[in-house]
């Protein structure tokens, strides 16, 4: 258990380090460093204490650097500082460490030359004890939860509780292999280590079984510092020899022939410039790391594997033909459920919006249908800071998933499904297959409930509209004074009252409208608003409306485009990003019933009059609230 005690002291040593080291992850690294060397030095105390014991590590010419020496009074400020420094990069190449504990030393070295920061860090250092309990476990996990993100490489620590429900849901045993692929620093499989002890609390694992179980487990990293510090990690949970490699998962074939029962993983996403160079063996041929790393779990696989995997939201629904290849082997091969997150879990190291695939190849094979769950709440704030909240939609999600895979194992239907219909529902597979692109919005495929006129023709609005988006000039052409040369920008705030006269210069690469052009708010809060009456070169963040005049009316189609329906199709198709956004193809398939022209003016006629109606009441209102004003003003002097 993780202690306040223990909080304090992680916390002060790197208080001491924050103005000598103010890299996260620097401090990380020292504080690992000096742990493992006290650990070291408690060991072998240890050791020495037993009947013809003998120290392991601080022997054979290294002796004068065992911690009760460095620590030594007599030694001055610099003479400590020297002697760690020089201990620290020597440490690797003493034989009678462990590799591990060569690892954790391999290209360590003392960043700064002060000794009084280095006497109260050492001092801080020294309050931990080396014992067998898991407080020195959560007290490492901790120390880890301020990286936060790491560097450039597009990864960002996985929040423990996202983890958690992972697990939860993949439910790994006692006798399966156990692999992350992109493990970073074990996260995922220290807390399946610890789901498969407390599954087993009724009758505990022996000792030889916790010894297969830490054998089956299994994590890759890329990264010499994520390998260095997940090996410090899982040996601080009691694992003696983790299972921690350094390997480059999508490039490298040694370990490709290998196949495990289970794999989780949030694996990087960033791609690097030029993208990455897999080896030949993918099925889908591709340069994007989130795809790549689907791909592999996809593939690594036993027969009856499972597997829990953060993707970002390209991997859900972008069109172009690798991440379409992707999808459609996700479908026909594992998946079986699809948990949207919300788009605040990575702050505040990130905004991005993620999904939770969850693989079952035995149980996906039993399905004609794929769950999506929408996580809303997910137990914190989606501020910058992630304080705690009361609503947390992650333990329905568990429940749901769980009655879903008792289901499709019964042949009965997931009677959550129906209490819970804006929560969870299922789609059948063949319904995204006829999506060319297989997309997984779950939002994509929930029925609006609309009865469409049956008397008229049904079209998609693609059958009579196009819909052309803006473009975006740098701000360092905008000017705000009309000007020869120039042509008048708009953008969704000059539909209100808050507009910015703006002007930029004329170009082929402008998109321009007129005064009676329909425009659509295609990003962020204005999503869907239906904007008109003015001409000039429109920014990105809309959409033109090109449409058939021979088929519809320009009137007739704003007061359609206004619709509850096409709104609520609007707020579905939006719901998938972090920023919410439409495309001209989500727009394109949303069909309508088009009555034939002489019956739109008919509707037109009568939506106008109503509207001066509405605005002869609306007077008649402001006219008796003044009468009103008038007489308390009359009776009471004001």
């Amino acid at each position: 258990m993780l202690t306040s005690e223990i909080k304090k002291k992680i916390d002060s040593a790197r208080d001491v380090l924050v103005g000598k080291v103010p890299d996260p992850k620097a401090q990380v690294e020292q504080i690992t460093t000096a742990l493992i060397y006290k650990f070291m030095d408690d060991m072998d105390k240890q050791a020495a204490s037993l009947p013809k014991g003998k120290p392991q590590f601080f022997t054979n010419g290294f002796e004068k650097y065992a911690w009760t020496k460095l620590l030594d009074p007599k030694l001055g400020g610099q003479e400590r500082l020297n002697l760690y420094g020089e201990a620290i990069t020597r440490m690797s190449k003493n034989p009678h460490l462990p590799q591990l504990f060569r690892d954790v030393f391999k290209d360590a070295f003392l960043p700064y030359r002060d000794p009084e920061t280095l006497n109260l860090f050492l001092k801080d250092i020294n309050t931990f004890e080396y014992d067998h309990s898991e407080n020195l476990g959560d007290a490492f996990e901790y120390l880890l939860s301020v990286l936060g993100s790491q560097g450039e490489a597009g990864q960002f620590r996985t929040p423990r509780h996202i983890i958690d429900f992972i697990v939860e849901v993949v439910d790994p045993k006692k006798d399966e292999t156990i692999l992350d692929p992109a493990c970073g620093t074990a996260g995922f499989l220290i807390s399946a280590y610890k789901h498969i002890l407390k599954s087993n609390k009724n009758k505990p694992l022996t000792p030889d079984e916790k010894k297969r179980l830490m054998a089956n487990l299994a994590g890759y990293d890329i990264s010499p510092d994520m390998v260095k510090l997940s090996l410090v990690n899982m040996y601080l949970h009691g694992f003696p020899s983790p299972r921690i490699n350094e390997y480059d998962t999508l490039t490298s074939e040694e370990k490709w022939d290998e196949r495990f029962d289970v794999m989780m993983a949030n694996p990087p996403f960033m791609t690097p410039r030029g993208g990455i160079r897999p080896n030949k063996r993918f099925m889908v041929q591709a340069n994007r790391s989130e795809v790549l790393f689907v791909d592999y779990i996809l593939e690594h696989l036993n027969n009856k594997g499972r597997a829990g995997i953060i993707v970002p939201e390209g991997v859900i629904d972008r069109p172009e033909g690798a991440y379409r290849q992707l999808r459609k082997l996700l479908v026909e091969d594992g998946l079986y459920a699809v948990v949207s997150l919300p788009p605040g879990v990575f702050n505040p190291y990130s905004g991005v919006k993620t999904s939770i695939l969850f693989f079952d190849n035995d149980l996906a094979k039993k399905s004609k249908e794929i769950l999506f769950i929408k996580i809303l709440n997910d137990g914190f704030d989606l501020g910058t800071q992630r304080g705690l909240t009361e609503h947390n939609d992650l333990p329905r999600a568990v429940e749901v998933l769980n009655k879903q895979r008792e289901s499709i194992e019964t042949g009965r239907n997931n009677a959550l499904l129906g209490k819970n219909s804006l929560f969870a529902w299922s789609v059948l597979k063949d319904k995204i297959k006829e999506q060319n692109d297989y997309n997984l919005s779950g939002e994509r495929y929930k029925e609006v409930k609309f009865n469409l006129n049956k008397k008229w023709e049904v079209l998609e609005l693609g059958d009579f509209c196009d819909f052309k988006g803006g473009s975006q000039p740098p701000k360092s052409k905008f000017i705000h004074t009309p000007k020869d040369g120039y042509v008048g920008f708009i953008q969704i705030r000059d539909f209100g009252k808050n507009g910015v006269e703006t002007y930029i210069p004329i170009s082929s690469k402008n998109r321009l409208c007129e005064v009676d052009d329909i425009l659509i708010a295609r990003y962020g809060a204005s999503l869907g608003r239906i904007c008109t009456g003015l001409a000039g070169a429109y920014n990105v963040a809309l959409m033109k409306v090109v449409h058939n005049k021979k088929k519809i009316l320009t009137k007739y189609l704003f007061y359609l485009l206004s619709s509850d329906y096409i709104q609520k199709k609007i707020q579905q198709f939006g719901a998938r990003a972090a920023q919410a956004g439409i495309r001209p193809d989500d727009l394109k398939r949303i069909k309508v019933a088009l009555p034939p022209i002489e019956e739109q003016k008919k509707v037109i006629q009568e939506i106008e009059e109503d509207k001066l109606k509405v605005q002869a009441l609306k007077e008649e209102i402001e006219k008796h609230e003044a009468k009103i004003k008038s007489k308390i003003a009359e009776v009471w002097g004001e």
